[in-house]
């Protein structure tokens, strides 16, 4: 049967034959579409699950601006992939010794201010042992849907293994570190070093197997560097690029840190957020970029991160603007504390892709007669 790529005539096929030229004509598209050639939407702080009763008072008293930026939450990240987010954000502190963040400094505060206690954050005190942590901020917004790194890493894998086919899933690593000024007690932060560094890869590794994951090393091969590679066409094919997962720094500060002693990421995990040319450069982050920025550095080859509201501003007023110019960009990656299954409970303001869609052509490079339907998960 003739397929039709600059429609979706495939899918007006009745029947058992629908499925059976569904699945040949993905197939047939997965070897021509990159995995840079298409768009997802991806979510901020996927952890992130806000804040208790007597915390949210405290704040709301003594930093209400903060309370007001901080004031979004998410579900279980194995519920926000079911629900079609395709990019999970996932900020990590180093404890290699365990215990660094056992105890919240605004518990201390809560008491002081005579507020209720509130629940345990940690009541099977994971916090206790050895191993990155991940939350937002030590000592105040420590509540998360999974509390350990390999926690985190374990309910995607978990996920993903349940949906074999589907679209890869990139997961976008913030190395935290630093001091709270609004809570001078609170844990001070470990250092992450070249040593640390490989901590962190080996918890990712214990986690997924090699074949699981989009490296550097694959996307390089036999070019002297990764950034010469993407500006040649190195990025996998979705033939090669479906159910696996991509690692991608959030920062730029400690990209030098990364690759230290791995020059273009050579044995590395994750895909730096790199100043464009540099020789590991392959993902930039541009979460304020124009899009003539943006749309320059897709041209080039890169993978793109953008976000389209921020400090939850955005979905208080249901202002679209960010949104839309984000989604008319080449950015592969489309970061919102809103996706489509999550609206905003003040205006319903929310960020998805036509027709609900969890990936679609990207609207500045797909190759010709791309169809966005032909993108979804394998099998559905």
């Amino acid at each position: 049967m003739k397929m039709c790529w600059m429609t979706v005539c495939a899918l007006a096929v009745a029947g058992s034959a629908m499925a059976q030229v569904d699945v040949a004509a993905q197939r047939k598209q997965d070897k021509l579409v990159h995995l840079n050639e298409i768009q997802v939407i991806g979510s901020h702080n996927s952890y992130h699950t806000g804040f208790a009763p007597s915390a949210r008072k405290y704040l709301e008293k003594v930093n209400p601006k903060a309370l007001r930026a901080l004031d979004y939450s998410h579900p279980a990240l194995d519920v926000q992939l079911t629900g079609g987010v395709r990019q999970l954000e996932i900020d990590v502190f180093a404890d290699t010794k365990g215990g660094r963040f056992a105890h919240m400094d605004v518990d201390d505060k809560i008491k002081a201010a005579g507020l209720p206690a509130d629940p345990p954050f940690d009541p099977d005190h994971v916090m206790d042992k050895p191993g990155f942590k991940v939350m937002h901020v030590q000592g105040l917004d420590q509540r998360s849907s999974c509390q350990t790194f390999v926690a985190c890493l374990t309910t995607v894998r978990a996920w993903s293994k349940a949906h074999p086919g589907h679209m890869p899933i990139f997961l976008l690593i913030e190395t935290k570190e630093g001091e709270v000024k609004e809570l001078p007690a609170a844990p001070k932060t470990e250092a992450f070093t070249p040593a640390v560094f490989d901590l962190l890869d080996a918890e990712i590794r214990s986690v997924f197997k090699p074949g699981e994951m989009i490296l550097p090393d694959e996307v390089r091969g036999r070019h002297a560097t990764l950034n010469e590679a993407i500006k040649t066409g190195g990025w996998p094919t979705l033939e090669k690029a479906r159910g696996r997962v991509v690692f991608l720094m959030d920062q730029r500060k400690v990209e030098s840190i990364y690759t230290e002693g791995h020059p273009s990421l050579r044995g590395r995990i994750l895909f730096t957020n790199a100043e464009p040319g540099q020789p590991d450069a392959a993902f930039i982050e541009e979460n304020d970029g124009t899009k003539a920025v943006i749309d320059g550095l897709v041209k080039q080859g890169y993978l793109v991160r953008t976000r389209t509201d921020e400090g939850t501003e955005q979905a208080r007023t249901n202002d679209t603007t960010r949104r839309d110019t984000a989604l008319a960009t080449g950015a592969q990656i489309i970061s919102t504390d809103y996706p489509g299954a999550e609206p905003s409970s003040w205006t319903g303001y929310k960020v998805e892709l036509p027709g609900g869609m969890v990936a679609r052509c990207n609207p500045l490079n797909a190759p010709v007669g791309c169809v966005s339907a032909l993108l979804q998960d394998a099998g559905k």
